[in-house]
């Protein structure tokens, strides 16, 4: 971190690793935690890394992995950043215990994953946190997009919910926007004016291509689904952190509710689009 970061000074967004960033931040300075960490999804993204290569076996001075494997570890430079990279828990691991550290006590961290990952992630939380600590699993689920003909289309994406404490942890559901009935007939007229409370299944559209919500960062996500997250788990002034922050989506929101933000992603690309989303904003951007 090239400054301390100070709960009483501006909105920041930091460039660079977000773990030595984290581990210079104060413990429970923060009321939410969004993670949306790359998701493992097989496919390769330009950028310039450090990776570790996992080998099966028991090799001398080796390391018994998340899965029970055993694995070597051994330091190479690629200028590809390969999403199927065989240490992604290794990577995930000291970011999500960090980030229970930084969760107040009435605290919630979002983890937005793949669901080919969150099964995984699920058991990693449980360990971390302790398993009654697990509030939710939130379905996002939209309709756009390529249609698999040899499965059932995946469309959708998974929230895990965790508390820090699961007895004083902050849920305001009256400050959540509501959605429609999708039966609006078979409720007063007053309910449907007034809308239902949202379960843990979200319908939401992407961002769309062509509309001007959107970025152009390819991983951006729906300013609407980051906006129930802070509604219902952050107050007026608390503290947001997003440590893959990529198109800026969650301080977007924490801004637009009056909450302040914290933002962090190594991507220059990345830096480039919170630059111009919050260059009217007071936004403070650190970078190497």
């Amino acid at each position: 971190m090239n400054a301390p970061w100070d709960p009483t000074g501006p909105d920041l967004v930091y460039g660079g690793d977000n773990l030595p960033i984290l581990r210079g931040m104060p413990s429970g300075s923060f009321t939410v935690v969004y993670l949306d960490p790359p998701f493992n999804t097989g496919l390769f993204r330009q950028a310039e890394r450090v990776r570790g290569v996992r080998t099966a076996g028991d090799e001398p001075g080796g390391r018994l992995g998340f899965r029970g494997q055993g694995y070597a570890v051994t330091r190479e430079r690629t200028l590809s950043f390969d999403d199927r990279f065989g240490d992604y828990w290794d990577f995930l691991e000291p970011r999500i215990e960090e980030a229970w550290r930084l969760l107040a006590p009435d605290g919630t961290l979002y983890l937005h994953l793949d669901y080919r990952e969150a099964h995984y992630a699920k058991v990693m939380l449980d360990a971390i946190f302790g398993r009654e600590c697990f509030i939710n699993e939130i379905i996002w689920a939209y309709d756009y997009g390529a249609r698999s003909r040899r499965k059932w289309p995946a469309k959708h994406e998974n929230i895990l919910v965790y508390a820090k404490d699961p007895d004083a942890y902050h849920f305001d559901a009256a400050a959540v926007d509501r959605e429609p009935y999708m039966a609006p007939g078979l409720v007063t007229r007053e309910k449907a004016a007034y809308g239902k409370l949202p379960t843990d299944t979200w319908w939401h559209t992407i961002v769309s291509p062509t509309g001007r919500e959107r970025t152009g960062y390819p991983t951006q996500k729906p300013v609407g689904v980051l906006r129930r997250i802070v509604q219902a788990s952050s107050r007026p002034g608390d503290w947001v952190l997003d440590p893959f922050a990529g198109s800026g989506t969650a301080g977007a929101a924490a801004l637009e509710l009056g909450r302040r933000f914290v933002l962090i992603d190594e991507n220059p690309e990345a830096l480039d689009v919170m630059r111009r989303r919050f260059e009217s904003a007071p936004v403070r951007v650190i970078h190497p």
